[in-house]
């Protein structure tokens, strides 16, 4: 999915000095960020550069991480059960699990069936960064990620700190680039996926944060126009 913004080398114009641009600045309509997913994402896509070469990419080294994405999965709880402030969200029943949820941290361990439930949606979710089309369902489904995590979706009893869900894509930013890094590639390819990759982890860290923000202040009325 191409963005609706035209993409910009390092060489253009947009970097250099405002006295010596040719191109007309690009107007965003900021409190519509706030309110449309979609033009967010197509606004963030443009500005990091997260375009359809880079879902090609991510596409094409689908069939060498998908085997490798149950073990990340297993780190990264492994990682999560070890602090008592990422492990107590896994105590209350998680949206959709229907067995019965441990009574307290003693009880959850990485063989409990709630924990092995949420396994499940972690691997779902790596496997649909890289075997799922970019469309308007994905991003969707990327602002849903944000939101199952506070109390705006799923269980109101969860409400996962801003700073543990830094810390989860910190973490799994680098067990995935890490695995990248190990693919059978060539160089080229493999750093075009491990670029594509972290563009979009840094896009989904935006439909994550945006869901903890206070709404933001008015703003104020133009005193010019861009081209002015």
């Amino acid at each position: 999915m191409r963005p609706a913004w035209p993409h910009r080398s390092l060489h253009s114009s947009s970097l250099l000095p405002p006295r010596l641009r040719t191109d007309p600045m690009q107007v965003i309509d900021e409190p519509r960020l706030e309110a449309d997913a979609q033009y967010r994402y197509e606004y963030l896509c443009a500005f990091v550069g997260f375009g359809s070469d880079d879902v090609a990419a991510l596409h094409a080294t689908a069939g060498l991480l998908a085997p490798r994405i149950p073990a990340i999965v297993e780190r990264t709880y492994e990682r999560l059960l070890a602090y008592d402030a990422t492990a107590r969200h896994f105590v209350p029943r998680q949206h959709g699990f229907t067995g019965e949820p441990p009574q307290s941290l003693a009880q959850l361990t990485p063989q409990h069936a709630q924990i092995k439930f949420r396994q499940e949606h972690l691997l779902r979710y790596l496997m649909q960064l890289v075997g799922s089309p970019y469309n308007a369902r994905m991003v969707l489904y990327l602002d849903t990620v944000g939101k199952i995590h506070t109390p705006k979706a799923g269980n109101k009893q969860i409400d996962v700190p801003l700073v543990q869900m830094n810390a989860l894509m910190g973490l799994l930013s680098d067990a995935l680039l890490e695995t990248l890094w190990q693919l059978p590639l060539e160089v080229d390819q493999k750093i075009r996926v491990v670029r594509a990759f972290n563009k979009l982890l840094w896009i989904q860290n935006d439909f994550i944060t945006r869901h903890y923000q206070a709404p933001p202040a008015a703003l104020p009325p133009p005193t010019a126009t861009p081209d002015e």
